[in-house]
């Protein structure tokens, strides 16, 4: 039986995911075949990425996985990191409304109150404004049909108070985005569900969600959230290892890809031509209709908007931090003039990686009304984020060394009719291009969790496809 070829395009966490599962089912089941993956850059992990420095441990992509969402925490043990897993130290979040700090309030879910008592108890509404979003107790559920804003559907339940203060800096944060453009069908399915089975969300929370188990007094409740010791670059490179070597191939970009009577041709940068049965294409959706020229329907990938952001990271002298919060942070408002859009105190949030008497923070810019900012300065970026922290931090010196990273045009945006626009590209796709998958954050979920089980589901239907 002739061996059969899968090429993975795109070493980052979706691309390593899918080789990882290939190779693992390949072996399993004994299958005749043979996988490849070509990355263009010379780093694999796509945004994640961790340094050290001066003692500090940093991460300048994502800084944490989500302890709820299975297909990571499999995965985290199955490549045998779960000794070098960390919980962060403190669990106090804030958000920033009217230029003043508020302690993130008890009894939400993704912003989102499911408890009346600390709604009414909050003192980051009005008092109108606190009557307005209990209207979702008795309002009825809604009739709009097929996909609708995110920002609509919450408004229409709470009114513009909770919203603009509470669940938009929550969502638009997570996602660099437009809570007013997102697609509810698309991000939150589970809010729509809710309330259609329930009236009001508030209500339908409380039935659908479990308690909080009770915590013994002076014992803190375990985290949500956890990373590595060594910065989350731990999981790319536990999933590497198990790569065999002859698997990767980096510093290679695909040209141009050329669909034959039977499988596929890919045109290196390097002049190599690969021959694929089968393509995974794990890479940005701005990057395939440029291999694929001769198939204008791929064009239509460029309707899916992608934003810029920035990460900002400062270290100080915590002598030097005069107001110095227990917490892990705090997000914007859009009643808030700053600039930054979250900041992460990562000393606090991860004691393992600043050293004794040090003070590290993480601060976001990139809004999608403020893309210009991506594009300043490494010092201008600085001076921006540094005025912006000192209106809450009261810092008294200039930090002792800062990184900036930029993600250009790399989080992509659902909006209204992503679900309905993916699904027809890919029945396309499908028709016209069998044997070719398009897969990763641009798709179905931007998340680190979710790129993993895209990864998964990936290799599983190339499996398929082969398998005939």
């Amino acid at each position: 039986m002739d061996t059969k070829k899968i090429v993975i395009v795109g070493g980052g966490i979706t691309g390593l995911s899918a080789a990882y599962n290939l190779q693992k089912q390949i072996s399993e089941k004994n299958l005749p075949f043979e996988v490849k993956l070509v990355e263009a850059s010379s780093h694999l992990g796509g945004r994640i990425k961790s340094i050290k420095r001066d003692g500090f441990t940093i991460d300048l992509g994502p800084d944490s996985l989500l302890a709820r969402k299975p297909a990571a925490v499999k995965l985290v043990e199955e490549l045998g990191l779960s000794d070098q897993t960390v919980r962060n130290g403190t669990g106090q979040s804030y958000m920033l409304v009217k230029n003043k700090l508020h302690k993130m309030p008890k009894g939400t879910f993704m912003g989102v109150p499911k408890e009346i008592r600390p709604l009414l108890a909050s003192n980051v509404f009005s008092s109108k404004g606190k009557l307005r979003a209990l209207m979702d107790l008795v309002l009825p559920k809604s009739k709009v049909e097929g996909d609708q804003s995110l920002g609509m559907f919450m408004r229409r339940r709470f009114g513009n108070d909770l919203v603009d203060n509470q669940i938009d800096p929550l969502l638009s944060g997570i996602h660099s985005g437009d809570i007013d453009k997102m697609s509810l069908k698309a991000i939150y399915p589970m809010f729509h569900q809710v309330e259609q089975k329930h009236g009001s969300l508030i209500k339908g929370l409380q039935k659908t969600l479990p308690k909080a188990p009770k915590q013994s007094k002076g014992k803190k409740a375990e985290s949500l959230f956890f990373s590595f010791e060594d910065g989350m670059e731990t999981l790319v490179k536990g999933l590497v290892e198990k790569l065999d070597d002859k698997i990767i191939s980096m510093n290679t970009a695909v040209d141009h890809i050329e669909k034959k009577e039977h499988g596929y041709h890919l045109l290196l940068s390097d002049g190599k031509v690969y021959k694929a049965d089968a393509v995974i294409m794990a890479v940005p959706h701005t990057a395939v209709p440029g291999m694929l020229t001769q198939y204008d329907f791929l064009n239509k990938l460029d309707e899916i908007p992608a934003t810029s952001t920035a990460n900002v990271v400062m270290a100080f002298d915590q002598a030097d931090i005069k107001r110095d919060i227990d917490g892990t942070g705090f997000l914007v408002s859009r009643s808030s003039n700053y600039r930054i859009t979250a900041c992460t105190w990562t000393h606090r949030k991860w004691p393992t990686t600043t050293p004794e008497g040090k003070a590290l923070f993480r601060c976001y810019v990139g809004r999608p009304d403020d893309q210009e900012i991506v594009d300043l300065s490494d010092e201008e970026i600085t001076d921006i984020v540094l005025k912006d922290m000192n209106k809450t931090m009261k810092i008294k010196a200039k930090p002792e060394f800062s990184i900036i990273t930029r993600f250009k045009d790399a989080r992509p945006q659902y909006h209204v009719g992503h679900l309905e626009l993916v699904s027809e590209v890919r029945a396309d796709a499908s028709r016209e291009l069998p044997g070719l998958f398009l897969t990763g954050s641009s798709y179905d979920g931007v998340g680190i969790p979710d790129c993993i089980e895209h990864g998964q589901k990936s290799a599983t239907e190339v499996i398929a496809f082969l398998n005939g």
